[in-house]
């Protein structure tokens, strides 16, 4: 009982809700689409129903110019009410840019990455970086345990000493020749056992700082007469820890892959973009590109296009193009997604409207609604541009500082079949 109770009031409520719509739809109609006025005429021009001027050649006052009355199709007056629907404005000029939209990806700039090996073998006794890590030009990345460093210092340690020996020798032979103890030829023999000795002794020198050692470094080592054989090998570049093959105690050689630390220069990344074929002969070296990431929707990236591929992917039929972004706040990642507008031609200048003036009929051609009075509308067929900022570039069937509907447009257009019905 009580289910079927529940049933019939439930039954009851939806019937009183389909009364109440219908009465409300009724009203609205009436309200808003009872006070129209309109004309439509067989031969597609827009005719008026109220009063008309008489004579050969009479046209009505708030019609369209000449030139625009044979693409006018319809017009709908409006009642004061309805026209807090529809906003009126000058049909302005805008400047439309000529670009091609492709998508991409972000990635490191192949030219700024560099892998850094050791310049002698040995192990590796420190690790100074991670990945991920931002390093400077001369930073330490690694250690290693060099033994070609050590037999540098060796030699460096043995010719600062004969260097000592050779000069306190040869101040002793002058002491001597200056009162003839020794003959001249022990004189000059001791003068180029020393000079030979400062050869080996800059050489010496030269050697370890090829090692990457200071000047400051090799003095110490002479003074101390003891060999450091710990070889530092540092960033190149200023950038960014790309990848870390290296390890302690992992026995590494010069060029031997892989390189125990890559360094990248972040200030500037690569996009490489697939470019469909139809677009790729707007596109030349030099050219401006936006290019924005989902990571972060509301930054604008510059950059230009550095390289265009030679060929077309045969099974995609799209062209490998590669931009150089400027990234100095180092917040592109690779792999980023990305999508890029590049700037191919100089903008188009001419008239405008908003997106929403203009109204796609069902047989695909577009429509804007035109006015004199800002009260009765007439109906135009236009053809559109290209789209930029959320206006239309109109190409023909409107002419700049013409009165049209940027607002309502739809409106009319449902009045106007509402109306007609």
């Amino acid at each position: 009982m009580r289910s079927r109770k529940a049933a019939t009031m439930a039954g009851v409520a939806a019937a009183v809700l389909a009364v109440a719509a219908g009465i409300y739809f009724y009203f609205f109609n009436n309200y808003f689409f009872s006070n129209f006025s309109i004309s439509i005429s067989p031969e597609g021009r827009a005719n008026a129903s109220a009063t008309e001027s008489s004579g050969p050649g009479a046209r009505r006052p708030d019609a369209p110019g000449p030139g625009d009355e044979p693409t006018a199709t319809a017009s709908i007056e409006l009642a004061e009410t309805q026209l807090a629907f529809v906003k009126v404005e000058p049909v302005g000029e805008r400047a439309f840019p000529v670009e091609k939209e492709s998508v991409g990806s972000i990635d490191f700039d192949e030219d700024m990455t560099l892998q850094v090996f050791t310049p002698y073998q040995g192990r590796i006794i420190g690790l100074f970086a991670q990945v991920g890590d931002d390093v400077k030009k001369g930073q330490t990345l690694f250690t290693v345990d060099s033994p070609d460093l050590l037999q540098a210092e060796s030699t460096l340690i043995a010719a600062a000493g004969v260097l000592d020996l050779t000069t306190r020798n040869l101040a002793r032979l002058r002491e001597l020749a200056a009162t003839r103890a020794v003959s001249q030829k022990d004189l000059d023999q001791g003068i180029s056992d020393q000079q030979t000795a400062e050869g080996a002794l800059r050489a010496g020198r030269d050697s370890v700082r090829l090692f990457g050692k200071s000047e400051k470094d090799i003095d110490r080592i002479i003074a101390e007469r003891r060999a450091d054989p710990t070889l530092v090998v540092p960033s190149p570049i200023n950038g960014r820890i790309t990848a870390r093959n290296a390890a302690p105690g992992l026995f590494v050689q010069p060029g031997g892959a892989p390189a125990p630390f890559s360094v990248a220069d972040i200030s500037t990344m690569w996009m490489l973009a697939n470019v469909a074929e139809s677009d790729s002969p707007a596109l030349r070296r030099g050219q401006e590109v936006r290019v924005r990431v989902m990571a972060l929707p509301d930054r604008i990236f510059e950059g230009k296009i550095s390289t265009i591929g030679a060929n077309v992917d045969p099974n995609t039929r799209r062209v490998l193009v590669r931009s150089e972004i400027a990234d100095p706040q180092h917040q592109l990642r690779p792999g980023m997604f990305a999508n890029f507008v590049i700037r191919t031609g100089d903008p188009l200048i001419g008239p405008a409207i908003p997106l929403d003036g203009v109204v796609r009929e069902g047989d695909g051609t577009m429509s804007v609604w035109v006015t004199t009075d800002r009260r009765r509308f007439f109906k135009r067929t236009v053809r559109l541009g290209l789209t930029h900022d959320g206006y239309h570039q109109i190409v023909d069937g409107l002419k700049v500082g013409e009165l049209a509907a940027t607002t309502g447009a739809l409106f009319l257009s449902n009045a106007l079949l509402t109306a007609s019905r």
